[in-house]
C-alpha cells in the first residue's frame, strides 16, 4: 500500500575509527556518529515523514558513545555545561544517580533520543568507552547496548546503490522524492565524508531535484565531495564550475577542535593529541567560504538557498538547525510538487 507520508533520506557515516596523526603510538582512536545532532530532526519530522537511511558504504553506522553525555544535550547551554558537569563527575563523592537525578531534564533528553533511535533504526554498534570518556557513560554504555541488542537490525543503503537505482528506468525509485537529506555529525563524518564521489554524486542530483541538504558539526565536510561527481560508467570526475561553492559553510572550527583535544574525550591523557587534519581548514582549501563566530559554543547556521544547503556547527545548534529546515521546507518547491517515482527504497 502506498504510504502518504513525504520522504526523507539520512545520511551516516559509517566511520567507526578516527584516525590521529599524534601520538605516534595511538593509530586511531573508537568514534562514531552524534545520535544527538540527528534525533531532533527524527522527533520534529517523523508524523509526516518516512525515513530512508544510508551510510557511504551500506555498512551499519556506530553510535559514538561521548555524544550521550549529559551535558551534549544541553543544547544550545552545551558550552557552558561540558566543563562544570566533567568536574562533577571527578569527585570522589561522584554517585552516577545522584548525577543523574541532578540533571532531569537533560537525563529525559537523552531518553527521548534513544527511544527515536530504537524505533526509527534499531539495533547498532556503540563505540567503545576512551580514557577520557566521561565516568556515567561507563555506566550508561552498558545499559544502552543491552536495549540496543533487543532490537533487529536496520538496513542501510549505500550510496552507490540509491544513486544507480536513480538512474536505472526500471526502478521506481528516485532521489527527486526525496524533500531533504539530513546528516549528523560526531567525528566519523571525517572518515568517510571527505572528497568521496559517490557522496557528491548524490548531492549534486539533489540539488537538481531541489532536495534540501541539511548538514550539521563535522559532515560539513561533504562538501568537499562536491568536488567530484559520477559519470554513467562508474567513474569519477572532477567538477567544473561547482554550484556548491555560492554556499558558506558552517562547521565546528579548528579551535573548538583544539579545545576538545586538549580538555575531551578524543584526548589521549599525557599525550598531544592530533587529528590528520580540521574539518573548517579543509573546507576552505576546498574553496568554500566557512562561517566563523566569536562565541564558538553559540549556535551558528549558514543557508544558502541557490543550492538549498543548510549548515550548523554542532549539538548546540541541533534544535535551530531543525526549525530552520521545517521553515525551508514549508516553502520548498518539493513541498508543493506530487510524486510521481515512488521512493520505495
Amino acid at each position: 500500500m502506498p504510504t502518504t507520508k513525504r520522504r526523507a533520506l539520512i545520511i551516516i557515516s559509517s566511520g567507526r575509527q578516527l584516525p590521529l596523526s599524534e601520538p605516534a603510538e595511538v593509530k586511531s582512536i573508537s568514534t562514531g556518529f552524534f545520535l544527538v545532532e540527528m534525533a531532533q530532526v527524527l522527533k520534529e519530522f517523523e508524523n509526516d515523514y518516512e525515513f530512508t537511511f544510508a551510510t557511504p558504504d551500506g555498512n551499519a553506522p556506530q553510535l559514538d558513545i561521548n555524544g550521550m553525555a549529559l551535558s551534549v544535550h544541553s543544547i544550545e547551554k552545551t558550552g557552558a555545561k561540558t566543563l562544570p558537569l566533567r568536574m562533577q563527575q571527578r569527585r570522589r563523592s561522584f554517585d552516577v544517580n545522584n548525577f543523574r537525578q541532578r540533571h532531569p531534564e537533560l537525563v529525559a533528553r537523552r531518553e527521548q533520543e534513544v527511544r527515536l533511535l530504537e524505533r526509527h533504526i534499531g539495533r547498532i554498534p556503540v563505540s567503545e568507552l576512551l580514557p577520557n570518556s566521561e565516568p556515567e557513560l561507563a555506566q550508561y554504555r552498558p545499559e544502552l547496548i543491552r536495549r540496543l541488542d533487543k532490537l533487529p537490525e536496520a538496513t542501510f543503503h549505500s550510496l552507490q546503490e540509491l544513486v544507480q537505482r536513480h538512474r536505472d528506468p526500471a526502478d521506481a525509485f528516485t532521489l527527486a522524492d526525496f524533500d531533504f537529506i539530513h546528516t549528523p555529525g560526531g567525528h566519523a563524518p571525517m572518515v568517510d565524508f571527505r572528497d568521496n564521489p559517490w557522496l557528491g554524486e548524490t548531492l549534486h542530483v539533489a540539488r537538481e531535484n531541489d532536495v534540501t541538504i541539511s548538514l550539521i558539526c563535522h559532515a560539513p565536510i561533504a562538501v568537499t565531495s562536491t568536488r567530484q561527481r559520477i559519470d554513467a560508467q562508474g567513474a569519477a570526475y572532477s567538477v567544473k564550475d561547482n554550484p556548491f561553492l555560492a554556499a558558506t559553510i558552517s562547521t565546528v572550527p579548528k579551535i573548538g577542535e583544539r579545545f576538545a583535544l586538549r580538555f575531551l574525550y578524543p584526548r589521549v591523557p599525557g599525550k598531544a593529541t592530533r587529528l590528520p587534519y580540521f574539518v573548517d581548514v579543509a573546507i576552505k582549501e576546498a574553496g568554500f567560504t566557512v562561517a566563523s563566530s566569536p562565541n564558538i559554543s553559540a549556535p551558528k547556521l549558514a543557508y544558502e538557498p541557490s543550492v538549498r544547503l543548510l549548515t550548523g556547527n554542532g549539538p548546540q545548534a541541533i534544535d535551530q538547525q531543525t526549525a530552520k529546515l521545517r521553515s525551508i521546507l514549508t516553502h520548498s518547491p518539493a513541498a508543493r510538487r506530487t510524486s510521481g517515482k515512488q521512493a520505495s527504497a
